[in-house]
């Protein structure tokens, strides 16, 4: 389990007066571990915390590489349940959208081929509880 890391972390800087900053998006699942290992081993997020801090309660934070957003995987929080798999259309985007799919590919990941929506790129895949994701490629971004 790690720490959750103090105010004066440089890796989380303060939040600008005015600014709105998604920081957190809650994956529902019905496996933590198994979800867990997913997001870890196939995708490469970064473990951030994972702590129980009461019974019956766990909370899993993970970020993609290079993100300043993360996901959370939790159990036992009323303000968070939702059924699991019923998450739709998360978005990674990638500078390079052939090489990302090919790295998940490399990893286990079912990854659909990549698909061209008037100069906007996709590639689509499912986590085990059947969220939905997907690698985006603005080519001018």
């Amino acid at each position: 389990m790690t720490e959750t890391p103090t105010p004066a972390d440089p890796g989380n800087p303060p939040v600008p007066p005015g600014k709105l900053l998604l920081e957190l998006v809650p994956v529902p699942v019905t496996d933590i571990e198994r979800a867990k290992a997913f997001y870890q081993d196939r995708l490469g997020f970064r473990l951030d915390v994972d702590v129980n801090p009461k019974p019956g309660v766990r909370i899993v934070q993970l970020t993609p590489p290079g993100s300043a957003c993360s996901i959370t995987l939790a159990e036992g929080l009323p303000t968070l349940d939702m059924p699991p798999g019923t998450l739709r259309g998360l978005h990674l985007v990638v500078a390079d959208i052939e090489a990302a799919r090919a790295e998940l590919v490399e990893r286990g990941v079912e990854i659909s081929e990549v698909e061209d929506l008037g100069g906007v790129f996709y590639a689509y895949f499912a986590d085990p509880d059947g969220n939905t994701w997907c690698l985006q490629h603005m080519p001018w971004r």
